[in-house]
């Protein structure tokens, strides 16, 4: 059974960065795609960037030159760093592997950004 494990989160003022992490446990085949959701209080969950086969990628506009997605040297694992963070990032951010139909997800990670 596929496990996504998250790490990073937490809190930061506007214009500063954290990074995210996931890794997915449990399959011995390479996983696509693997990205990050996030879900802000009142709103539904969004796509905020992931990862294709091929290694592509998709960012929400919202985040577009401030966020990156990438691969780690695990395979299955896969990091966001986000940078010049808005107060409107804050969210629980939610780590997928396979899709948001038939993926798994994390458990989620609080992102704040505040002053």
């Amino acid at each position: 059974q596929v496990r996504l494990v998250e790490s990073g989160g937490g809190l930061v003022q506007p214009g500063g960065s954290l990074r995210l992490s996931c890794a997915a446990t449990g399959i011995t085949f390479k996983i696509n795609p693997m990205g990050w959701y996030r879900q802000a209080p009142g709103k539904q969950r969004e796509l905020v960037a992931n990862i294709l086969r091929g290694d592509g990628t998709n960012y929400a506009d919202s985040v577009k030159g401030r966020f990156t997605i990438s691969r780690g040297s695990a395979k299955n694992t896969v990091t966001l760093q986000m940078n010049s963070l808005k107060p409107e990032d804050t969210a629980v951010y939610y780590c997928n592997a396979g899709g948001p139909s038939i993926g798994a997800w994390g458990q989620g990670t609080q992102v704040t950004v505040s002053e």
